[in-house]
């Protein structure tokens, strides 16, 4: 079967198993990873989906006979990949998973020496540009050897609870929906550590995630979590993806908190251990989220949209801490690279300095109302961006184009950005009242859309 470069994507390769993720392209890409890292020791780990036995093996089979070693690390988050990786300096890492996309899909996340983000500008399009035209390197004269590496969980939960001080976290009743993903796997071994009440849901790894998608970014996802915070009465609930890099939080009400407040509260810890430091958000997160940065006497960078970007950016400038909306949240001692565990036990840190619930801990705040992303298809994108800066740009307090066209005014502010894989314009915006917020709203969509 032909391999296609659509399953190529900004930051990852991800595609509908058995048909465009195949044992072959898993074999390939492993042929060609070695090459690109000039790599002698490589992880690779893998998640709960039924085809990741297959590919893990087909992948490690092309390392080897690239020549690099392989240490096969078996089931696991992706972001405790990233700590094996960093931690005991290997080459590189690929994760075979696809994430949060449904159970017919699965890819791989690729990342370099101290963790450091693949993407399509920084050597994967290189890779599958090999791949598509069939050059691939020549295989070693001597193949790697293939080490089966022993449960690592223990030791990433230590790491993860490095960041904070576990004898000050209370004592929360807190549910947790793994979605049937690796997050099962791992908060057992990072809460038997704390004196939390955890009500399990969906712990047991499935990858054909018979209970709900495990992707919490989508409100429908994260209903069932919402209604057993209700049901027994937790103190906050959390929701991850399926490699349980990204986490969702909802207070004690149920209410969803948006990832951009998650990264004002993960701000916060972060500014306690070190003061001063600067903190990166992305360029759609609220105004809030700023102005909490500032009043903990942090440094507010403005980022681009993106992980291999944000990740850049935080190694450039040594900067302690990034998040973005989506749940991605990056931190400095854990190699740059992301993991949704480090942030909800910051987030567990910040909840247990108050006697305040969640709600009222968040509300101080964040007073705004968001849109959320909104999608448009647009024939002609450029044309598009050009009409709206020229349209809203005239006596707005400030316009740029860091990341598509951000226009702010006093009392609101819009960001509207194509996206890299499809025809498709999106819209975040954000204003002090509801009420404004919905007028804007339907305004810039009625533009947009006209």
């Amino acid at each position: 079967m032909s391999i296609t470069g659509k399953v190529f994507k900004e930051y990852d390769v991800r595609g509908i198993f058995g048909t465009e993720i195949t044992p072959a392209l898993a074999y390939q890409l492993g042929r060609c990873i070695v090459s690109l890292l000039s790599a002698e020791n490589i992880v690779v780990g893998r998640d709960m989906r039924l085809g990741g036995p297959e590919l893990s093996s087909a992948l490690i089979q092309g390392i080897s006979e690239a020549g690099a070693n392989v240490a096969d690390i078996g089931m696991v988050s992706t972001d405790a990949l990233y700590f094996v990786v960093g931690k005991h300096r290997y080459d590189g890492g690929i994760m075979v998973t696809a994430s949060h996309n449904p159970s017919q899909y699965n890819g791989f996340k690729l990342c370099g020496p101290q963790a450091s983000g693949l993407s399509l500008n920084s050597g994967l399009s290189l890779v599958r540009d090999q791949i598509l035209n069939g050059n691939l390197p020549e295989k070693a004269a001597q193949v790697g050897q293939i080490v089966q590496l022993q449960n690592i969980l223990p030791e990433f939960a230590e790491h993860c609870l490095s960041f904070v001080d576990p004898t000050r976290i209370k004592p929360f009743k807190i549910a947790i929906d793994a979605g049937n993903g690796m997050a099962g796997l791992v908060a057992p071994y990072v809460f038997r550590h704390l004196h939390c009440d955890v009500t399990a849901m969906y712990f047991k790894p499935d990858g054909r995630f018979p209970n709900h998608p495990a992707s919490p970014i989508e409100p429908d996802n994260m209903r069932y979590l919402q209604r057993m915070v209700q049901a027994k009465g937790c103190d906050l609930g959390v929701a991850f993806d399926g490699d349980a890099d990204r986490m969702f939080l909802v207070d004690e009400k149920g209410d969803l908190i948006g990832g951009d407040m998650v990264t004002a509260l993960v701000a916060i810890s972060t500014l306690q251990r070190f003061p001063g430091s600067q903190i990166l958000h992305n360029l759609i997160c609220s105004r809030s989220t700023t102005e909490a940065i500032v009043k903990h006497g942090g440094v507010p960078f403005r980022s681009r949209v993106g992980h291999s970007l944000i990740k850049a950016s935080m190694r450039e400038h040594n900067i302690a801490f990034g998040g973005e909306h989506s749940g991605h949240f990056f931190f400095r001692n854990n190699f740059f690279a992301d993991s949704g565990m480090i942030a909800l036990l910051a987030c567990l840190e910040v909840f247990s300095q108050t006697d305040k619930p969640v709600s009222e801990v968040i509300s101080e705040f964040d007073s705004r109302s968001r849109t959320g992303e909104i999608n448009s298809t647009v024939g002609d994108i450029p044309a598009k961006l050009a009409a709206l800066k020229a349209r809203y740009g005239e006596g707005a307090d400030s316009v740029d184009e860091l990341d598509g066209v951000t226009i702010e005014y006093p009392t609101w502010w819009f960001n509207v950005r194509p996206s890299n894989t499809e025809p498709l314009l999106r819209l975040n915006l954000e204003a002090d009242t509801r009420e404004e917020m919905r007028q804007r709203r339907d305004e810039i969509l009625a533009f947009i859309r006209s």
